[in-house]
């Protein structure tokens, strides 16, 4: 059991990237809903995650925010969530 639920997870070739999707009615407020706990629940998520599929501290990882407006509309910030 992971130290809680990642969102997304995606691989781009060798990548391995950690998607935290948060929507409110635009995205700023969206982005404002992420909080320091969540990060670090992420990061504690994403290190079993990359320890259970036998990737090591070479492995190149991602921690990217997808915010999602009343609209629907969705916008990636990549590496938001850079924690290491």
């Amino acid at each position: 059991k992971y130290g809680g639920e990642i969102d997304l997870i995606a691989r781009d070739g060798e990548r391995v990237v950690f998607i935290e999707v948060k929507r409110a009615r635009t995205h700023a407020q969206a982005a404002e809903r992420l909080s320091q706990r969540q990060m670090l629940r992420i990061l504690r998520s994403a290190e079993e995650f990359l320890a259970n599929e036998g990737c090591d501290e070479k492995t190149d990882v991602g921690y990217d925010l997808a915010l999602v407006d009343g609209g629907g509309r969705i916008e990636v910030l990549e590496n938001a969530l850079y924690l290491n």
